[in-house]
């Protein structure tokens, strides 16, 4: 039912392909079958078992009628052009059968293709809609390796396991079907006896394939666990050297490798166990079925020889499309492990507590001033990071954020852009409450620089445009030179197309850090955060930002995390933070009168 779920989900744009497809199969299985039926009057009327028909019989639908149809065309042939005509006249017709059977097999490969194709892009395609509409907090509970994983292998095992099983899965049925019922037409007690034979071979399938299944789920959870090991590993690769932590974390990828190799290695094992056990369970059935409807035969009590011939040749069809099915549905089980781990991605917003609920309201453009009113912040399982905030911000100024590490100063900045929400309290703007207004729209008013600038695998220019795709080359220039950034562009090697590399890794952090804030600064919203974001820059470029910061953005709220108090001496307002709390507000000669805990960072400072 799961299964059927799950395809029901990816395939249901496409349901006029899947039932062409299978009318198509459906054409190409009653050529098959009528193929077979063939044989029945050939034989008799070789063997001299009985004599043809005379008449043209009349329509019915029925597999006596076939037979009747056969024999009567099949005696003429004989009776007017001799046997060696006939058998002729049966290998040609069972050419052009044989033939239009494949044409429309192939064709419905043809149609069947897109849906298979269109399976894999609608569950790319949603996983990274998903991956983009999750909050930012999320991404801190969960692995980036772990998601990585279920985007690659668990994508590329569904693909292998399930996508490829699909034509399987809806046509074999449809054969098996077909051919049970021609078998019923020539003896249902024949036929009953070898459903339970098969009855009792697919139980047997099914409970390896089940057990299959747990042993997939596992191997894709450590497949997860070792991608994170793996990005970790590249992300800190200094530290671990500058540490000697090798051995260390060799230990740990080590482990994780050999309970990963040890499930694979069983579930590939009994993987392959699929195709020869239900080859063999298939001939089994097959002896078992000539055995008791030979001695039927032999007895003159069962079918006559050439029918019971006939009813082996259909049987012995029938193992084929059930060796198909049997060997799809372990390769689903095994895909539906990695399915159900994509699915599990796909739901996480609606079973996480920290989904983000906002409004429909659009937010003002032009707003006077923010108030934090009450606000408690508390991340899951964890103390308090922000104590009864309450502040107020107003536009157009700027804000300097100061306080010693994990005093709350990131979290009081990421509750503008909601990267994070209350528990308690609320933020409002000019007097309306933040949740009422749409994310998006609330989001096009903030431009941000974090504290670990982010580059895209692109060119200087793109990375910079990515705050406003329909801006001029002009104004990326000039976004770049408020951000001190132009001198060195230029003197790359293409300029601003050339490519920073993966993460920019061919920047230096001063300089990333400046292409992410000739980002920020390239975006026309009246609110500018930057988190940290002169850490990475010489005392003299810090100076000259600030200055064009006063200077283009006086209209704007700016708000800036500074560890550097030189920044602090420009600011409208200082705010220092101390174990989560607002403990002093006021301009940088107000708190040096004050003597408090900024005089005593800025002599501590100073000293250092």
């Amino acid at each position: 039912m799961k299964f059927l779920k799950f395809l029901n989900r990816y395939i249901k744009p496409y349901y006029r392909e899947v039932v062409i497809s299978l009318a198509l199969n459906l054409i190409a299985i009653v050529f098959s079958a009528v193929s077979i039926t063939m044989l029945i009057p050939f034989l008799q009327v070789l063997f001299g078992r009985v004599k043809p028909v005379s008449e043209l019989p009349d329509f019915r639908f029925s597999g006596e009628f076939l037979m009747e149809l056969f024999s009567y065309y099949l005696g003429k042939w004989i009776e007017e052009k001799g046997s060696l005509y006939a058998l002729g006249m049966i290998c040609l017709v069972s050419v052009i059968i044989f033939f239009l059977k494949n044409l429309f097999r192939y064709l419905a490969l043809y149609v069947f293709s897109k849906v298979r194709t269109r399976f894999l892009f609608e569950m790319r395609s949603r996983m990274y809609e998903k991956i983009l509409s999750l909050p930012v907090l999320a991404f801190s509970r969960l692995r980036r390796g772990d998601v990585l994983s279920r985007f690659t292998a668990d994508i590329h095992e569904v693909e292998w396991a399930i996508v490829n099983s699909l034509e399987v899965l809806f046509k074999e049925p449809l054969t098996i079907i077909s051919y049970v019922s021609l078998m019923v037409m020539i003896s249902w007690k024949l036929t009953m006896f070898v459903l339970i034979v098969l009855g009792l071979a697919g139980l047997i399938i099914g409970v390896i394939g089940r057990k299959l299944k747990q042993e997939s789920a596992e191997a894709q959870h450590y497949t997860g666990l070792l991608a994170s090991i793996v990005e970790e590993t590249l992300r800190g690769v200094t530290v671990i050297k500058v540490f000697g932590a090798e051995r260390y974390v060799k230990r740990i990828f080590f482990r994780i490798h050999r309970l990963l190799d040890k499930v694979r290695l069983a579930s590939l094992r009994r993987r392959e166990l699929s195709s020869p056990l239900s080859e063999f369970l298939g001939i089994c059935a097959v002896v078992v079925v000539l055995w008791f409807g030979g001695r039927e035969v032999l007895m003159g009590r069962g079918l006559p020889p050439e029918t019971f011939i006939t009813f082996i040749v259909i049987f012995s069809q029938l193992i084929n499309p059930a060796k198909s099915f049997a060997t799809a549905y372990y390769h689903v089980q095994r895909g539906m492990a990695a399915a159900e781990r994509i699915e599990s991605l796909l739901k996480l917003d609606s079973r996480l507590s920290y989904s983000i609920q906002t409004g429909n309201v659009n937010p003002p453009v032009h707003f006077g001033k923010i108030e934090y009113r009450g606000v408690w912040v508390a991340y899951s399982g964890s103390k308090y990071v922000l104590k009864d905030i309450t502040l107020t911000l107003r536009k157009p100024e700027l804000v300097v954020v100061v306080g010693p590490s994990g005093s709350g100063k990131t979290t009081l900045v990421h509750l503008l852009p909601l990267f994070v929400t209350p528990v308690r309290g609320e933020i409002t703007v000019d007097g309306t409450p933040l949740s009422v207004f749409k994310l998006s729209e609330w989001r096009k008013l903030i431009s941000y620089v974090p504290q670990d600038p982010v580059l895209f695998y692109d060119t200087v220019r793109n990375n910079i445009r990515i705050a406003k795709p329909e801006a001029s080359d002009e104004e990326i220039v000039n976004a770049a030179r408020l951000a001190s950034a132009h001198e060195f562009i230029s003197k790359l090697e293409r300029g601003y197309d050339t490519h920073v590399g993966e993460a920019g890794s061919r920047l230096s952090a001063g300089e990333k850090q400046r292409i992410a804030i000739a980002r920020a600064f390239l975006k026309p919203a009246p609110i500018l955060i930057l988190d940290e974001a002169t850490a990475n820059l010489d005392v003299h470029t810090e100076a000259q930002l600030i200055a064009n910061i006063k200077r283009e953005f006086s209209d704007r709220l700016v708000i800036i995390i500074a560890h550097r108090l030189q920044i602090a001496r420009h600011a409208d307002r200082i705010i220092v933070m101390q174990d989560g709390k607002i403990v002093e507000i006021g301009t940088h000669e107000e708190l040096i009168k004050k003597d408090g805990v900024y005089a005593r960072m800025v002599s501590k400072q100073q000293a250092g």
